[in-house]
Parts: structure tokens; sequence; C-alpha cells
């Protein structure tokens, strides 16, 4: 039986809660109109009604920050069908609250498709809260699996388009510093409420120290994208520590070794937000899939550009340096394994169990990594993203294996047909 909003809390219990800064073993959240009454441990409250957990773990709904579709679908086809597809495809795997990610395209056309998330957004039945334009402000050097060809320089009179198209819903955008009138831009993006990420760069230490003090508080998807940290040349990942920028890591095996994403938390545990990047391909298996306009082939389940026309100076991970010590320079998001790594596959319940098993973080920073952190990236900490009193009924129930059993948004059972609460 489906939880629902209710005159009369409901307390589920049975299963281990996991908070901001511990597990609670014999934990119970009492559930009340859509939000979270009260959290403890122990004997749960009398007077509510009891839903009883086969053990596992109780922990609050995933944030997704950057996500570009799932189950075949693509937040970028301008079709509100698609979007709900991907939105429920990630909600199955615990994501309650997420941002649409849009890659590169014409300004005209973005503005077309950010129309139709905005809907979407606007409706409230999904986990898509909001817009992210990973693009057109991104460096050609370092543009991945975005079409070079439809690039832009900062432009205020575009930005403040799709911001009047979104209606409030342009959430976050990604910008190369570098780029003339990048930093004036992001001060425009912190003015209109919009978040500024710096990403796709080719950006020195310098220059992405002064994105950030411009105002950008997060880093798209660290170390893609970007030059890579060396000695002499630091470059935007040491910037971005040294900022305190929430850092984006896709925990998925094939983007970031496991010790990056450690050495992020090790920096900082506050600021590690892992995310999908995932494209339609997530939950499809291999095979050929599109993003963006461009062939993208999925082997083993890593998506790869298809073409290698996108890849400007060699098919390494950029960082090369030069001096005889580095790698070829490439487009920033390859890794020498054939044509630039174009998304991800990736879910944010996997991400956690690599968070868990090769990353080696505990349960209670997984936890913050995929929910707290990025809920704050937002600045929707004080409503989501926590299991606290006050806050959204999010939660996600996961077995001892840490699959995701049932999901509640807002009190709600929005997924987990063969668990009772």
């Amino acid at each position: 039986m489906a939880v629902t909003a209710a005159a009369a809390p409901v307390v589920l219990t049975g299963a281990r809660v996991v908070t901001t800064d511990t597990v609670l073993d014999d934990g119970w959240i009492a559930c009340d109109d859509g939000k979270i009454a009260e959290v403890g441990a122990g004997a749960p409250p009398m007077s509510a009604t009891i839903r009883q957990l086969s053990g596992g773990w109780l922990v609050p709904g995933f944030v997704d920050l950057h996500c570009h579709g799932g189950a075949g679908a693509s937040f970028a086809s301008a079709d509100p069908a698609q979007a709900r597809t991907a939105a429920a495809f990630h909600t199955r795997h615990g994501t309650t609250t997420m941002l649409a990610s849009l890659v590169t395209a014409g300004p005209g056309e973005l503005i077309r498709q950010i129309q139709v998330l905005r809907a979407v957004v606007e409706a409230g039945d999904t986990a898509v809260v909001g817009i992210h334009l990973e693009g057109p402000f991104l460096s050609a050097h370092r543009c991945g699996a975005h079409d070079r060809r439809l690039l832009i320089d900062p432009d205020e009179s575009w930005l403040r388009r799709w911001h009047e198209a979104a209606g409030g819903a342009l959430r976050m955008v990604t910008i190369a510093p570098e780029l003339s009138g990048a930093l004036e831009l992001i001060g425009v993006m912190t003015a209109l409420g919009t978040v500024a990420a710096i990403g796709h760069t080719d950006a020195d230490y310098d220059t992405a120290l002064a994105g950030f003090r411009a105002g950008a508080s997060v880093a798209t998807h660290l170390f893609n994208g970007m030059s890579g940290v060396h000695h002499r040349r630091p470059g935007p990942v040491l910037a971005a520590l040294e900022s305190a920028a929430i850092c984006e890591i896709i925990n998925d095996g094939a983007h970031v070794h496991p010790s990056m994403a450690r050495l992020v938390h090790r920096w900082n545990p506050q600021l590690l937000a892992l995310v999908t990047d995932a494209i339609e391909a997530a939950g499809q298996g291999d095979g050929s899939y599109e993003l963006g306009g461009q062939s993208v082939t999925v082997t083993d389940g890593v998506p790869r550009i298809s073409s290698r026309s996108n890849v400007p100076n060699g098919d390494g991970d950029g960082d090369g340096d030069g001096d005889g010590d580095g790698d070829n320079a490439g487009d920033g998001h390859g890794d020498g394994h054939g044509g630039s790594l174009a998304g991800s596959t990736l879910t944010l319940d996997q991400a956690l169990r690599r968070a868990i098993t090769e990353v080696g973080l505990c349960m209670v920073d997984a936890v913050r990594a995929v929910a707290t952190t990025p809920a704050r990236a937002l600045g929707l900490e004080h409503r989501l993203g926590r299991i606290a009193p006050g806050l959204a009924a999010d939660l996600v129930w996961l077995d001892e294996d840490l699959r995701v059993g049932a999901v509640l948004r807002a009190g709600r059972q929005v997924h987990g047909a063969t668990v009772e609460l």
C-alpha cells in the first residue's frame, strides 16, 4: 500500500536511518503531510500508523545536478513525454530531485527545449525541478561530446532570453571562464539566481580561480573537460578545491579513478557531489545512440562519440602539458581509448554503491554526496536532501545490498511495487 499524505503521521521503522552525521540502527521516521515530522531511535510513537520495513537503510532521496536522459529518452528532445520517461527512470533508481541538463545547441533551439522543460518543471509531477545548460559557453579545446560548431562566446542577451524562456527554471549554467566576457556573465548569472558552474574549460589555475571568485560555485564533472593537476600548472581542479566549490564527480569507474573521488572527499567531504551525467542510453544496454546531434556508441556501458571529427588534437584526456611529460592534448573528455566520453549510463544508486565499495566512503558520507551536498548546490538544503524534521519526506529504502526497494517523494510512494509501506 502506498504512503499517502494524511492527517495522522505514518512512521517508517525497521531500517537503519541515515542522518547527516550518524546512522540510527533502530531508527524511525514519522512522515506527515508530505514532510518529515520526527526522526528518532528506539520505540516509535504508538499513536502513529506504523509501516514496518524488513531491514536495510532509509536515506534521503537522491539529488542529481547533471543528467541528460535515460531509458531511451532525452531531455533535449523537446518532447515532454521523453522528459517524463527519463525522470521516471532515474526516480526508480532513487533520484527524487534533479536538473534536466541540455547539451550545446543553437541558441534558438535551446529556447524551444527550455520551454518544454519549463512546463515539466511547473507541472511538479516529476523529479525535475530545474534546467541546466551545459553549453554553449564552452572551450572548443575541451568541448568533449559537445558539437564545437555550435559553441559561442558568453552572451548576456542570450542568457537573459534563456532565463526568460525558463520562467525561473534555469537553475545552472556551465561556462568556461577564459572566454571573453565570461567573468562578467558569471556575475549576471548569480544576480539572476542561476548557479554558475565552471567546466569544459581550458583555463589555467589563475583564470579558473577568477571564475570562482566572480561567483561560480560548482565545478562541472571535476577532472573531466579540463586539464589535470600538474605540479607547475595546478589548473581548474585545484582552483575549485581551494575555492570550496561543490565538485561534481561522475563515479562510474570510467570518467574518474576512485582515488580521485577519494582525494576530493579527503580535501573536504562537504564538496563532493556525485552526479550521473547520464544520457538516453542509461538503462538501455550497449548500442548506438545520439547526444546533441552527434552519434554515440555505448560499449560495455561506456558511451563515446562515434566520430573522431570532434576531437581537435588527438584523443587523450586533455592532460598534455607540452613539456614532454604529459599525454597528448585532447578535447578534455576522452581517455585514450577512442572517441570522447559522451556522458554516462550511470544511475545515482550505482554511484552510491561505488562510493562505498570502491572509493571507500562510509554510508553517511556517501549519502551526503548523492543528496545533501547537491541539494546545497541548488540552495535547497532547507527543503530536502537530508533526513531531518521539517524537510520534504523524499526517502529511499535500500536493501542490505544497497539496491533500491522503494522511493517516496513528498511522502508518497512513487516506486516499489514489491515493498509494502
